[in-house]
């Protein structure tokens, strides 16, 4: 169990008391397999990405050996091109459900891992993951675009799906940065990487024209902030252009415009973007109105969303990934080193600027 050494930063007025931060780390650690595997919730998927949130959220409060099991789990699953697939049963024998192979998915090990390497100094850990790291990047970078954007998926037959998610290749940004933080750490530089994130950083910053058009989701207004691709003015121009349009007051975040339906991972991802902005005052706001998601059966998880023209929690699921974005997002407001480091970003690598514009 958590110990409250760890916790302190994880105990913030309005959102979570100590004994509530307590079952919410048991929450997770209930759901995880003796595998390692975090799926959603018990009985449901996993998916790579959901999972690695989640187990930076138990480093976030001390559960390392929880943690690196979640990232062993990743590394004993990998392709042998360096991917994952889209989502795997909760079962004994991780029986795909989806073949597609998603970049962001495949590429988010990368943060997950500097975050394990940051809260923990195991370099060990570090020299044992390198490989996954190495060859998920080298998966994810081969379906970049020449504008610098990255596909977003391959298909179960291997056939490139070039379109790129301006979500997705957010997510990857930040990525690309730990796995050059990383690599810097060992010592074997990829100059090609630093090449990648500057040219996929430029296609972020100044052509929205290359990414699929999917501006009704919160997701693509928030995640080049929170992946820090955009940052200073630029930054707080964007959040300020949409807030009114996503955030409804008292309750979170919306999913997707102009659904009456506000979720608690999207509330607590912006939260983390309000504060790599320095908006801590409003990231705590969004993270105190969004306790409403919170179950009230001592599970210390919290329900994925709620349409609230209808006052109803929907869908009806708990899920690790919920928790685990309300645990990262309340460790950076709390100062937890290792994750204000991940998405705060002010020493990550920042890649090379294209030639080209």
């Amino acid at each position: 169990m958590t110990s409250p050494g760890y916790t302190e930063h994880l105990v913030l007025d309005g959102v979570l008391t100590a004994s509530q931060v307590a079952e919410t780390v048991a929450g997770i650690l209930a759901v995880q397999r003796p595998d390692g595997a975090i799926p959603w919730f018990r009985g449901h998927h996993l998916d790579p990405w959901d999972h690695t949130e989640a187990a930076m959220a138990l480093d976030a409060a001390g559960e390392h050996e929880a943690a690196a099991r979640a990232y062993a789990w990743l590394a004993r699953h990998q392709n042998a091109d360096g991917s994952w697939y889209a989502a795997y049963h909760d079962g004994d024998h991780a029986r795909p459900t989806d073949r597609a192979r998603e970049t962001n998915f495949c590429a988010y090990l990368a943060v997950g891992v500097w975050h394990h390497y940051l809260a923990t100094g195991d370099d060990a850990f570090a020299d044992r993951m390198w490989p996954a790291v190495y060859a998920a990047v080298e998966f994810v970078l081969a379906l970049q675009q020449p504008g610098g954007e990255i596909g977003w998926k391959r298909e179960e037959d291997g056939t490139p799906v070039n379109d790129a998610l301006l979500t997705g290749s957010s997510s990857i940004h930040q990525a690309l940065r730990c796995a050059l933080a990383l690599a810097e750490q060992r010592e074997e530089p990829q100059p090609d990487w630093e090449l990648a994130l500057g040219a996929l950083r430029h296609a972020i910053e100044k052509h929205p024209e290359r990414f699929l058009d999917k501006n009704r989701y919160s997701m693509d207004w928030y995640y080049p902030v929170l992946a820090g691709a955009l940052t200073g003015p630029a930054a707080k121009e964007r959040i300020e252009a949409q807030w009114d349009d996503f955030v409804v007051p008292g309750l979170g975040v919306r999913c997707v415009l102009p659904n009456p339906w506000v979720t608690g991972g999207e509330s607590c991802e912006l939260a983390l973007a309000l504060w790599a902005t320095g908006e801590s005052d409003r990231a705590l706001e969004i993270l105190q109105d969004v306790q409403h998601l919170r179950a009230d059966d001592g599970s210390g998880l919290y329900w994925t969303g709620y349409v609230f023209d209808d006052q109803a929690i929907w869908p009806r699921e708990l899920t690790t990934w919920t928790a685990g974005s309300l645990l990262l997002a309340v460790a950076a407001l709390g100062g937890h080193e290792p994750t204000c480091a991940v998405f705060g970003g002010e020493r990550l690598p920042r890649g090379l600027d294209p030639d080209c514009c």
